[in-house]
């Protein structure tokens, strides 16, 4: 069996509107949103009475999506601790480029996000950041030198 491709990552967050709005400053585009729910929800992701909402989102290219979702039940669970190092076990991030990292911090933040470190400079390539956005999520920005 062939992996086809990647199609997507999934990201609970407790205010699904912030996050949209947050992912929208950043770039990508909402495609759909709809509440979920029944037996398929259950089975797919391992709990009983499963409601949630999700909101799709796509990068400007169309080969990138971002799936948030919110549970109104079973309640969502926060992490222990509240927002983990990046070096946690299993701990997500998500990477994008952009083609100016510091404009994009500055909208960013109007949305609460917070530079974890501060902005690098991988030899004359990269300038790299990582932020936390919504629900503690960490979001890597690159942008391209030269």
């Amino acid at each position: 069996m062939t992996l086809l491709r990647m199609d997507n990552v999934g990201i609970v967050v407790d205010d699904l509107d912030a996050a949209v709005a947050f992912f929208t400053e950043l770039g990508l585009e909402l495609e759909g949103r709809q509440e979920v729910e029944g037996l398929f929800a259950d089975q797919t992701v391992g709990l009983d009475g499963v409601r949630s909402e999700i909101a799709m989102m796509r990068t400007p290219d169309g080969h990138g999506r971002l799936e948030l979702s919110t549970y109104r039940h079973p309640a969502p669970v926060a992490p222990v601790p509240p927002n983990p190092p990046p070096n946690t076990l299993g701990q997500h991030r998500v990477m994008f480029a952009v083609e100016d990292i510091d404009d994009t911090i500055a909208r960013l933040r109007a949305h609460g996000a917070e530079l974890l470190g501060g902005v690098a400079q991988y030899e004359s390539v990269y300038r790299l950041c990582y932020l936390r956005g919504p629900a503690g999520v960490i979001v890597a920005l690159a942008e391209r030198i030269g």
